[in-house]
Formats: C-alpha cells, structure tokens, sequence
C-alpha cells in the first residue's frame, strides 16, 4: 500500500495546528453569549472583535466591514441577495460569469424567477473574462457585477483591478468569490477595487462551517438572515465565537506564512515532470501564469481522469468532470472555456498545499509513470 498523499487544497485544507490552538479555550472554557453583558459575554465579544480586525487586517480594510458568516456559499449568497433586494425598483440587471461557483450561479437562477436580469459572461480558453465584455454588458439598470477572483478548477486569475475601474466609472457594486485566493495571492480590498468579497475558511486552514464577507462601507446591501440585531444589523443568529476565532487566526497565519513561492516552485517542478513523461499526452487547462501558484489542472488526453485516479487510489486529488446517476459529465468550467468533451474527461486537478513535500510529489509522478508504462 502506497501511503495517502493530499493533492486537493483546494477542496479543503487541514486546520492549522495555530488555529487548533486559537480554537481551543473556547472549546474547554469560554463559552459566554458574545451578547450578554456579564463577564462571559465580555469575554466572548473581546474574542470576535479580536478576530473580525485579523480577518480585517489581512484584506486591508476597516473591522467595521467585516460580517461573520457560515461559509462562501452564504457570503456569495448575501451578496447577490442582499444587493438585489436593495435595489429594488432601482435596477434588476446582475452581470456574473460561465466559470463561478454554484454558490453564485445558483443564486442568480433563483434571482431570475423573482425577476432579475442575468448576464452571464464568457470566458477565454483560460478562463479569463474580457473586461471589454463587462463593460459591453452594463446597462442603466445594472445593479451589481461579481466575478472571482481566481478559479476554484484551473486556478485562472480574474483581471479585476481593470473590472473594477469599470464598475466604478458606471457607479455599479462589484463583488467577488475570493475563497480560492485568500492565502495564496495578495487579495487586499483597495487594490483589487472590489466592494464585496467572500471568504470560505474551511480553503484557508481553518473549519469547515465558517467565512466572512467584506462589506465595504456605504455599500447598499440588505440583509440575508432576519433575527436580532447580530453583526451590526447585518446577519441575524448568535456569533459562531469558536469558528469566527478560528477564521481569524487562520488569516493572521496567512499573513506571516512565507512558503508560497516553495509550493510555486513545487508545482511547476511537477509539470515539467508530467511534460517528460507524457510528451503530447498531457495538456494544461488554465491561464499559464496568471494562475493561482498551488493549482496544476491538467488533461491526460485520451484517458479519463476518473479511471486515472482510480489507479492510484492513495493520491486525492480532483477530476474535471462528475458522475450522476451512472453518467459522467464535464465540468462546466472546461465547458466554458470551450474544451471538447474527449478532452476535457482526462482533466485532473492537483492542488498543493502547506504541507505539500517534494517526496510526496516524486511518488505520485512515480505511479503515474507505472500507469503510463502499462498503457
């Protein structure tokens, strides 16, 4: 038996042994009600205050403008709800593109049966968008752009600094799905001219159930939860203290870990190697180096990627296609950027990670050069 190596980060990451630490006293012993006024309240509060300006610190921007959510879905979710509802009877017109997440096309279909205007964006064959087409597609009833800022498949990093000074010029909100780029690339506020940004911690080293989004002050944005007056009136429900501590610490590790360009140099080691091996056979899918500096997605031409890992079942990594009811069907991300069906069923994704070793990589380019022998 080969031992487990973990090549999808981007699926999710270990909790960091700094965030196990930050997580703990309030597992054993500080349980108060951040809402309570007692002394286990205070105490509770100082904790998510503490971690709202970690979190702040690391997007460079105002503690105020941090909201506590439980994940990227529902940060991605209030975004696009909360702007909509909003603006209601000041414009309808949401403008996204064909490689987000489900957590935003998702919402924009059920945003369009309650009567939202959606555009949805192509993208190149790296899975860029065009900023000639956002600013194409603005129309006076355009109330809010949103495109990722890298891709959570291939890695491809979004030209936002050249959107956002579109949507400035045209006074439109502009959000972006930020969970695949917090850690990995510098993802500050002000320099992408973002208004809106959401954050999964669970890409980050951190649990699993917990996120932010970035609500930059005097955005119109309604909110998604009803309750009590939690998170400044902005997300009704009790803090999640342990997961909001947790979220912090594992932005302020961000911030000092200085090991990416390791995990660069790794990667591109891989897929050099993966070149010598299958010549012709292997292709990448993504932008060659406006890419996040973990993600290698490549395509093993004329196998399947499922079958491929199949055959080494020690290694996790990701395919670029999903199996329904017996069916496989490619990722609508390689649809997107216009990769033919018998292309893309060979398209594997390897993220890398912090805790990635250049051994681990040897034994995986060692199995795959057994199954390329074999074939």
């Amino acid at each position: 038996m080969n031992r487990k190596i973990y090549l999808d980060y981007n699926a999710s990451t270990p909790i960091a042994p700094d965030v196990v630490g930050a997580m703990r006293p309030f597992l054993t012993e500080h349980f108060g009600n951040p809402c309570s006024l007692h002394w286990a309240g205070i105490h509770a509060r100082a904790a998510v205050e503490r971690a709202r300006q970690q979190v702040a610190e690391s997007l460079g921007c105002d503690p105020a403008e941090i909201v506590f959510t439980s994940g990227g879905s529902e940060a991605n979710n209030h975004a696009l709800k909360g702007v909509f509802f909003a603006k209601q009877g000041k414009g309808n017109h949401i403008i996204t593109t064909a490689v987000e997440h489900p957590s935003i096309l998702n919402p924009c279909r059920f945003l369009e049966k309650l009567g939202a205007n959606i555009t949805i964006l192509p993208v190149d064959r790296f899975g860029r968008v065009d900023p000639a087409d956002v600013r194409h597609s603005i129309m006076p009833g355009t109330i809010i752009i949103s495109v990722m800022h890298a891709n959570n498949e291939v890695g491809t990093i979004q030209p936002l600094p050249e959107i956002s000074a579109i949507a400035r010029e045209a006074g439109i909100i502009l959000h972006t799905d930020a969970a695949q780029s917090i850690g990995k690339i510098p993802a500050m506020v002000d320099e992408l001219g973002v208004d809106l940004l959401s954050i999964a911690g669970h890409k980050l080293y951190a649990p699993k159930g917990g996120g932010a989004l970035f609500i930059r002050k005097g955005t119109e944005i309604a909110p998604l939860i009803h309750g009590a007056d939690h998170e400044q009136g902005r997300r009704a429900g009790t803090e999640n203290v342990l997961f909001a501590v947790a979220l912090g610490a594992a932005c302020s590790l961000a911030q000092r870990w200085t090991g990416m360009p390791q995990v660069l140099a790794l990667r591109d080691r891989f897929w050099q190697k993966l070149q010598e091996t299958f010549g012709k056979g292997v292709a990448l899918n993504g932008h060659p180096t406006e890419r996040l500096p973990n993600t290698l997605n490549v395509t093993f031409i004329g196998r399947s990627g499922a079958d491929l890992l199949k055959h080494i079942p020690s290694v996790a990594a990701s395919t670029g296609s999903a199996c329904h009811s017996g069916t496989a069907t490619l990722s609508p991300v390689l649809v997107a950027m216009g990769i033919a069906p018998e292309i893309g069923m060979g398209a594997v994704r390897f993220s890398l990670g912090r805790y990635t070793t250049e051994e681990e990589i040897e034994e995986v380019l060692a199995l795959l050069r057994n199954i390329h022998s074999k074939a």
